[in-house]
C-alpha cells in the first residue's frame, strides 16, 4: 500500500456515505434539483474527466435501460412514466441542466402532485427527488463502490477492530447489514451499462433467491455492537435535518 498501511492492522474504520452538504449545495456539481447547474452529479469528475456524467445517461440509454435505473436506485414507482418523458424530451433538445431534468419529471405528472411527497419530517419534496438519487448513484457506482470499501475494511481491520458504516438510504443499509451478517454477494467488475442495472438490482434487493445473489451465508466475521440499526433522535434531526435519514451500524471484527 502506498500508504504503508498493511493488513490486519488497523483499529478503526469509518465509513460515512453518500453525499456531502457541500457537494449538494454547490450548483456546478450537478447534485441539486433546486439550484440550476450542469446535469454533472459526478463525485470526482475533476479526477476522471472521461467518466461518463448523468447528462450522458439521460441522453444515451433507452427508455427500458432508463426505468431500471429509477426503479433500482431511487425505489421510483413511476419509473415507466418518468423514462418515457426524458425519452420524449431529448428528442426534441438535449437534457443538459439540472432543473431541466427536475421540470421534464415534474411535467409528466399534474401539478398537484409534484411537491405531494414528504419526507421523514413530513416536509414537501419534489417530485424529481428520487430521480435525482437513481442517476447520481448509478453514474458513480455507489453500491458497488460501498460492497468494495466494506471489503477493503475488513481485510484492513485487525482482529477486535470496528467498523461504523454510515448510510443514508435503504439501499446502502441493506448491504451494509447483509455484510455484517455474513450473506455471500456475487460481484462482478467492468460491467457494461446493462450489467451495472442488472447487477445493481440483485445486489440492492432484499430477496436473496435472486440470479446472481447467493442465499449462503459465508462464516461469520463480525459481531454486531447493537442488534439493531441506530437512528437520529429528534433533536439530532432538528440539529441537522440533512441526517434525517441516517443509519448507523456497527461492528467488531472477529
Amino acid at each position: 500500500m502506498k500508504a504503508g498501511v498493511q493488513p490486519g492492522t488497523l483499529d478503526g474504520v469509518l465509513l460515512d456515505l453518500g453525499c456531502s452538504s457541500m457537494q449538494l449545495d454547490a450548483p456546478e456539481r450537478g447534485f441539486s434539483l433546486r439550484k440550476d447547474g450542469p446535469l454533472d452529479m459526478r463525485m470526482d469528475g475533476s479526477r476522471y474527466p472521461d467518466m461518463p456524467t448523468a447528462a450522458d445517461v439521460v441522453n444515451a440509454l433507452d427508455q427500458q435501460a432508463l426505468a431500471s435505473i429509477l426503479r433500482t436506485y431511487g425505489e421510483e414507482k413511476h419509473a415507466k412514466k418518468i423514462a418515457s418523458a426524458i425519452v420524449q424530451a431529448r428528442s426534441i433538445y438535449p437534457i443538459t441542466r439540472t432543473q431541466q431534468l427536475a421540470s421534464i419529471v415534474a411535467g409528466a405528472f399534474p401539478p398537484s402532485a409534484i411537491y405531494a411527497r414528504k419526507d421523514l419530517l413530513q416536509r414537501s419534496t419534489h417530485i424529481a427527488t428520487k430521480t435525482f438519487q437513481a442517476f447520481r448513484i448509478f453514474v458513480n457506482n455507489e453500491l458497488n463502490e460501498l460492497y468494495t470499501g466494506l471489503q477493503t475494511a475488513q481485510k484492513f481491520l485487525r482482529s477486535g477492530g470496528r467498523l461504523v458504516a454510515l448510510s443514508f438510504h435503504s439501499l446502502e443499509d441493506r448491504i451494509v447489514k447483509r455484510f455484517l451478517l455474513g450473506i455471500s454477494m456475487a460481484e462482478r467488475f467492468n460491467l457494461s451499462v446493462r450489467q451495472k442495472v442488472t447487477q445493481t438490482s440483485q445486489l440492492g434487493s432484499g430477496h436473496d433467491n435472486r440470479e446472481g445473489v447467493s442465499p449462503r451465508r459465508a462464516p461469520l466475521m463480525w459481531e454486531l455492537i447493537h442488534k439493531k440499526v441506530l437512528t437520529p433522535e429528534d433533536q439530532d434531526v432538528q440539529d441537522n435535518p440533512r441526517g434525517r435519514s441516517a443509519k448507523l451500524r456497527a461492528a467488531i471484527k472477529l
